[in-house]
This record gives structure tokens, C-alpha cells and sequence, in this order.
């Protein structure tokens, strides 16, 4: 039997658990009285996140309202580099902790007019675990894994691809050099999780991400 102080954390991180699920439903409710598109873009540090949001806002600028959310534990390194591409962005800083919560988006979302943009990028904290645990109110779920994190990430981390709606297979042009099998990458995106789409993109050259903006509906 456990103790009552292993009780206590269970029942602890339960209660913080269904807190983020309550509030992650009111910014949901927020978002579409607003009319805006959310995405929460999930991935490893150096998968390719930032260049994804950004090659995605020089496609979309034109025919959307963009905001960015970039979050991080301690730097604006991201947001400055999304800021360059035309896009209003906030930097979430997390301190000490490995993803964004619902609570962080809700001051976030409190902090801008929402009334200027239809759509929302929202980079996670670079990690393949906490993210996962934490939806924000988005109404798609991305998650991008490079080819230099090795054939096993998927197997390794599932809980993050079964949460996902699409999986990018990012950095593709690398795959010969690293002895990745892209095929096979992907089909162990799809052992763990079925259902999600996989699209295969080279962000440096941009190869892919027309395709990537066309399953979110964006095109």
C-alpha cells in the first residue's frame, strides 16, 4: 500500500491535470468565439519547430492574421527570429518548467488583440515528454521530429504522437547522411499512433511545407 504522501502526489498531480484540461477548454471556447485557428507545435530542441512556423508564415501572411507564441524556458532567441518574419509574437518564458500550460496561454491571450488575428502558432517548449500531458486549447496538435533524432524517437516518446493530430518528419534532405529510413520512421509514427497524419518536409528548402499547410486546412 502507498503512503499517504504518495497518495498526496498522485491525488496533486490529478487536481493539476484537470485544472489545465478546464482551462484549456476555456481558451478553446475564446479562441472560436474569436474565429481563430490554434496551433500548438510540438517537437525536441533543433527539430525544426521554428523554421516550420516560419516558413509557414511566409506562405500564409498574405491571406491570414498571424500571432505567435514562442515558448521557452529562458531565452527569446525564437521569438525574435518569428518576429523578423512579419508576425506578432509574444515569448512565453517558463522558468523552470519543460512545456506550456493553459494557464500560460490564457495571460498570453489576454495580452493581444484578438480581434487582429485569425490565426495562432503556439511553439512549445522543446520537449518530447511534458508538452504532451498539457493541450493548451488548440484546436490541432502538431508534433515535428527530425531524421537526426534517430529511427526510435516514436517508440521511445508515444504519448506525444498519440496526442498529435499530424507528425512532421522534418529534415528529410539529411536522412541519407544520418542512415535514416524515412519510411520506416514514419511507419513507427503510425505503429503508435494510426491515425495521425504524417507529412515529410525539408524545412531548409522548404520541401514539404506547402503540404504540411494544406492538412491543416490552411490552403
Amino acid at each position: 500500500m502507498p503512503d499517504e504522501g504518495e497518495v498526496f502526489d498522485i491525488e496533486l498531480e490529478e487536481d493539476l491535470l484537470e485544472a489545465n484540461r478546464r482551462i484549456a477548454e476555456e481558451n478553446k471556447q475564446l479562441l472560436e468565439k474569436h474565429r481563430i485557428r490554434a496551433i500548438d507545435v510540438m517537437g525536441s530542441v533543433g527539430s525544426g519547430k521554428t523554421t516550420l512556423i516560419e516558413k509557414l508564415i511566409g506562405l500564409l501572411k498574405d491571406k491570414y492574421r498571424i500571432a505567435v507564441f514562442g515558448g521557452d524556458v529562458t531565452t527569446t532567441i525564437d521569438a525574435e527570429r518569428l518576429r523578423s518574419s512579419g508576425a506578432k509574437t509574444l515569448q512565453i518564458n517558463t522558468g523552470k518548467e519543460c512545456h506550456l500550460d493553459a494557464n500560460l496561454v490564457r495571460k498570453a491571450l489576454s495580452k493581444i488583440d484578438l480581434n487582429s488575428i485569425d490565426l495562432l502558432f503556439i511553439e512549445n517548449v522543446g520537449n518530447l515528454i511534458c508538452p504532451a500531458e498539457f493541450p493548451l486549447g488548440t484546436d490541432t496538435r502538431v508534433v515535428v521530429i527530425s531524421v537526426t533524432e534517430g529511427p526510435y524517437t516514436p517508440l521511445k516518446h508515444p504519448y506525444i504522437f498519440m496526442e498529435a493530430d499530424v507528425a512532421v518528419i522534418n529534415k528529410i534532405d539529411l536522412a541519407g547522411a544520418m542512415g535514416v529510413d524515412v519510411n520506416e520512421l514514419e511507419a513507427k509514427i503510425k505503429k503508435v499512433s494510426p491515425d495521425v497524419v504524417v507529412v515529410r518536409t525539408s524545412c531548409k528548402t522548404g520541401e514539404g511545407v506547402e503540404k504540411v499547410a494544406k492538412v491543416l486546412g490552411l490552403l
